[in-house]
């Protein structure tokens, strides 16, 4: 478990909503239970920071950085602009809750 960790989520092959879930349970390694839907990914993504959890095989220390190196973000931007603002906003909700917990962890969007 790092302080910080970066993640690579290919993008390039997301055609909708189930590929979605699918590219980010494989780079985050998602139990098998997943819901494969944003409530369960804001879910997954609010317990990087606690490996006991068992809810995603990528972790980072309580106060840590997750960056998620979104690839070929440019293109699914454009063919599902609805997708990545899910993304967006969610990755805002599992942010705020690290806040209200106060022990500083983040995920960070980095579009490559």
């Amino acid at each position: 478990m790092k302080a910080s960790e970066r993640v690579v989520v290919d993008l390039s092959k997301v055609r909708d909503e189930a590929s979605f879930h699918r590219a980010f349970a494989d780079a985050m390694g998602f139990p098998g239970f997943y819901g494969a839907n944003m409530d369960a990914w804001i879910d997954c993504m609010s317990y990087i920071d606690s490996p006991s959890a068992g809810m995603s095989r990528v972790t980072v220390k309580p106060g840590g950085t997750l960056e998620l190196e979104l690839k070929g973000a440019g293109s699914f931007k454009k063919a599902r602009p609805e997708l990545m603002a899910k993304l967006v906003e969610c990755t805002g909700s599992v942010n705020e809750r690290f806040e209200d917990s106060k022990d500083g962890t983040r995920i960070v969007l980095v579009e490559a």
